[in-house]
């Protein structure tokens, strides 16, 4: 497998407006993320960037970034785009978010070996969620997986805000990192928004409901993700 990581990048926000660029202690949040993944060591790392101003932040810090078009619609667009820019030896693309400051690199290794040991289309991770609140939040993906014997390797058979599943057991936070086989990162992007993405606001929900397959690594915790002002003074705090 040859990978190549693509973080997604824009400066529009409804909750935090020019998020990339959030200084945590002293460093673009969108430079944190694209250190995490090169210390992940698995391939050349991109950064695809909406904005120019984001570019230019990346580029300062020694990183590559290539200019996307700011209005394409999800992160999927995005990354499909600037594939399309960098050369195309690449087999396995990993999509990361650009507001996963504190990422453990390692998790970032376990959805590529997902994908290579389960045979999918794609691959992405989820932690167990170990408290209440998270079990009713709607702004907590969770993931409903057919695990394997060992509990560590799963096949995913929906996301959704809600909490499920209902009854005794753990629940699961998807963790939104993913690793697309190239083709089907091809054939996913081709693919008009479905009925189930347009209802649960989750993209993920297009591939399965095209007969995709996603395959589930279990991690121990989810990364912290910088979505609103408070969860970049906890951004802050951890990382100053």
């Amino acid at each position: 497998m040859n990978p190549v990581l693509l973080i997604p990048a824009r400066m529009a926000s409804a909750r935090l407006p020019n998020k990339p660029l959030a200084d945590i202690a002293g460093i673009p949040m969108i430079v944190r993320v694209w250190r995490q993944a090169m210390a992940a060591g698995l391939g050349p790392v991109v950064v695809a960037a909406g904005e120019p101003e984001i570019v230019a932040a990346v580029e300062a810090a020694g990183g590559r970034a290539v200019l996307t078009d700011p209005d394409l619609p999800s992160g999927s667009d995005r990354i499909w785009a600037a594939l399309g820019q960098i050369e195309t030896r690449h087999d396995v693309i990993v999509n990361l978010q650009g507001d996963l400051p504190a990422l453990d690199p390692a998790q970032l290794r376990a959805v590529v070996a997902a994908l290579d040991k389960s045979g999918a289309d794609i691959a992405t991770l989820a932690a167990p969620i170990d408290n209440d609140a998270d079990k009713t939040n709607p702004a907590v993906v969770k993931a409903v997986v057919a695990w394997d014997a060992s509990g560590a390797l799963g096949r995913a058979l929906y996301f959704t805000r809600a909490t499920a599943p209902t009854g005794a057991g753990a629940l699961f936070h998807h963790v939104g990192l993913y690793a697309y086989r190239r083709e089907a990162l091809e054939s996913f992007v081709a693919l008009p928004p479905s009925p189930l993405e347009l209802r649960e606001k989750l993209e993920q929900l297009r591939a399965l409901e095209a007969g995709m397959t996603i395959a589930v690594a279990k991690v121990n915790e989810a990364p912290l993700s910088v979505d609103t002002p408070d969860d970049l003074e906890r951004a802050r705090k951890l990382l100053s």
